[in-house]
């Protein structure tokens, strides 16, 4: 590559970087400097759970009302800063309470002192909110808002103490420590009282803890040179900014539990480092140590137990005291204070145990239970998968595909209804806002009350994703790149015979019967598209309502109506007023309210000198509709798809019909075709349901 090319990236990349940022980030300075950042913004104090809990508020919320039950939606786990590749959908209830838990935390209410324990079935997004967690800590971590200190000890190179080991000029803080708890104890109050004296904000520096084991024998070995001299020892102290990284280990910890035979609970707090004992003569000499725990290295920030209850005992007698009392005991060494969220995760079975051991009774004493169910919500569930399959290149999802896979999923978690009138479709519904008769909010609340179990069982969305995914492939391989919602339940049901979770062959079948209501759901979609695909012609609609308001005005007047093609005064038509009105269930004893109704109606948009539009009206429009249809359909003749070649003039009017699908609706050609020969087939064996 020319010079020249190699200068345009190296400026490109001088561009890009922040060198404002950057110098921020590596901030170092004394520790009477890092007193004055302090006296400016106090919050650079923070404890761990009071620096999460702000992360989270600080990216906003909404608050809505969720069948009278008042709902805050916090923004920050629908993942903003990645474009909503983490989102978690359908969890805002669940979401609430662990934001309040984490809030109590931060007051210092006692909710700090416990182990936040994530708990639901597999695949229910709890390993994904541990994972926004951390990374929106390590991003706030680099913000101003988020910022925080640590320190590290320096050497005078003019009168060495040798206390850093030999050569070294500096040793930063093994656990990262927050700077103020170099300030001893006895005088720690009133040295903080006169920090927070004069401060404005709602903040106040509470400082809690002290130094680590090896920042403490420093401490003391420097407090003996200068003759308990604190500011002496205070300019060995030189503070610098921190930034949260779980790759870098730093206030960011991760712990799995593996095999027992290769895993010890030095893998939480720390071990002997031996290549330094040599170096300074000790075992127990703290300089010799490695404070490289999942626990140490968490300090400030926070860990994640990943199935944290399949830890064994040994394990989880250091999470005991690292949440009860904050403190953690590496080997050799006294107890030493952290500071951190301690966050774990579990599936059902799992828990169960957890319940059944009287043994760890303590451990459950000391957790804080969150229940992390399925998605219930089905515009929740279809978010889920859209976010992973929409938009795909060489691909596309014929409308409804994503809709009636997650369909069938949220059925999966749904438990019967024991209301005899009640199918779970219409629960389905139901829970996503669809109103039917005889149910009110109340009755949907306590539709969600009597099912104590729902949405821990069920069909977990990886499951989902996998199908769609196969379903992708047939239809790059077999169907152009078009997928259907029929590819998709077929794929779906081809794996419930070797579904890994599912054994019991009662629950698969109840599974295929699921499968079987989402098919019929479909294709009254897809009828109900495709009618208003046909009588989508405006003009039409125009012409047919005109003629029906002049007969209806007639007939409430008790007038006749002008033939425009007789030029005679003729009674109105009945049978064309009925012919519309069945068609939404206006009985003929109901025929005179009803059409009274619709000249009201007029009646009133003429007093407000607004002209009358039949869109505005939703069961004038429909009727409309589907009288159009039924008008047209013969005309159109689509059962002359499935069983012969249609005429010109036929094939017109369907290719219009296609291409009313394909603009309005979001078919594809391939789709089009395939979703019009389905709806020509039920009509070719006369499967109309009336709308």
């Amino acid at each position: 590559m020319s010079e020249n090319g190699n200068m345009g990236y190296r400026d490109l990349i001088q561009d890009l970087q922040e060198k404002r940022s950057y110098k921020d980030l590596t901030w170092r300075g004394s520790f009477w400097e890092y007193l004055d950042l302090v006296k400016d913004n106090p919050k650079i104090t923070r404890n761990a759970y009071q620096r999460l809990y702000d992360m989270i508020v600080g990216y906003g919320s909404t608050e809505y009302v969720d069948f009278k039950k008042q709902v805050i939606q916090y923004k920050f786990f629908s993942d903003p800063d990645n474009n909503g590749k983490d989102a978690v959908f359908g969890l805002d209830v669940h979401l609430m309470k662990l934001v309040n838990v984490l809030k109590a935390a931060a007051q210092g209410y006692g909710t700090e002192k416990r182990v936040i324990l994530l708990h639901g079935p597999v695949g229910a997004a709890k390993s994904t909110i541990c994972r926004l967690l951390k990374q929106g800590l390590e991003k706030y971590s680099r913000e101003e808002e988020g910022a925080l200190y640590t320190f590290e000890w320096i050497d005078n190179p003019e009168d060495p103490h040798g206390l850093l080991g030999e050569g070294v000029m500096s040793l930063e803080s093994p656990m990262h420590e927050e700077p103020l708890l170099l300030i001893p104890e006895d005088m720690r109050e009133k040295f903080i009282s006169e920090l927070n004296r004069g401060q404005k904000g709602d903040y106040r520096v509470r400082v809690k803890g002290d130094i680590c084991p090896t920042s403490r024998f420093i401490f003391k070995k420097l407090l003996e040179k200068y003759n308990g001299d604190l500011n002496r020892v205070l300019d060995f102290v030189r503070v610098k900014r921190m930034v949260l990284s779980e790759a870098d280990r730093i206030g960011i910890g991760t712990f799995q539990p593996k095999d027992e035979k290769n895993q010890d609970s030095t893998e939480l707090t720390g071990d002997i480092n031996y290549r330094k004992i040599a170096e300074y003569g000790s075992d127990s000499d703290p300089r010799a140590f490695n404070f490289d725990g999942e626990f140490n290295v968490a300090n400030r920030g926070l860990i994640e137990f990943v199935e944290v209850l399949k830890l064994d005992v040994a394990f989880l007698y250091d999470l005991l005291g690292a949440s009860q009392e904050q403190r953690i005991k590496p080997k050799k060494f006294a107890q030493t204070h952290i500071d951190e969220v301690i966050i774990g995760h579990t599936n059902e079975p799992e828990y169960r145990k957890l319940q059944n051991n009287e043994f760890m009774e303590a451990l459950r004493d000391r957790t804080v239970k969150i229940d992390i169910p399925y998605c219930t919500k089905l515009d929740a569930e279809v978010q889920v998968y859209k976010k992973d399959f929409q938009g795909l290149k060489g691909v596309h999802m014929a409308p409804h595909s994503i809709e009636m896979a997650a369909m069938w999923a949220v059925l999966t978690r749904l438990e019967k209804p024991k209301k005899a009138n009640l199918t779970r479709l219409q629960k389905l519904k139901l829970y996503n806002g669809k109103t039917l008769p005889n149910y009110t909010e109340d009755n949907v609340k306590e539709l969600r009350k009597e099912a104590k179990r729902e949405a821990l069982d069920g069909i977990s969305p990886r499951y989902v994703q996998d199908k769609l995914s196969n379903a992708i492939l047939v239809g790059q391989q077999y169907n152009k790149g078009s997928v259907n919602p029929f590819m998709v339940l077929n794929e779906l049901e081809g794996g419930l015979k070797n579904h890994s979770l599912l054994s019991n062959e009662e629950l698969k079948q109840d599974y295929r019967e699921l499968l079987q209501v989402v098919r019929q759901e479909y294709e009254e979609i897809i009828k109900g598209e495709v009618q208003r695909a046909v009588s989508a012609d405006e003009s039409a609609l125009s012409r047919l309502c005109a003629n029906y308001i002049d007969n209806v005005k007639a007939y409430t007047q008790k007038e006749k109506v002008r033939n425009q093609f007789t030029g005679q005064d003729d009674e109105p038509d009945e049978r064309l007023m009925r012919s519309i009105e069945e068609k939404i269930e206006i009985p003929e004893s109901r025929k005179d309210d009803f059409r009274r109704e619709i000249m009201n109606y007029i009646g009133a948009l003429s007093l407000d000198n607004k002209k009358f539009d039949y869109k505005t009206n939703e069961r004038l429009h429909k009727a409309l509709e589907l009288k159009l249809f039924e008008d047209s359909k013969d005309s159109i003749k689509l059962t002359t798809l499935v069983s012969s070649v249609a005429d010109k003039d036929t094939q017109e009017k369907i290719d219009i019909v296609k291409t009313r699908l394909i603009k309005d609706y979001g078919y594809d050609e391939v789709s089009a075709t395939d979703v019009l020969n389905y709806v020509a087939s039920i009509f070719a064996r006369g499967d109309v349901k009336n709308q």
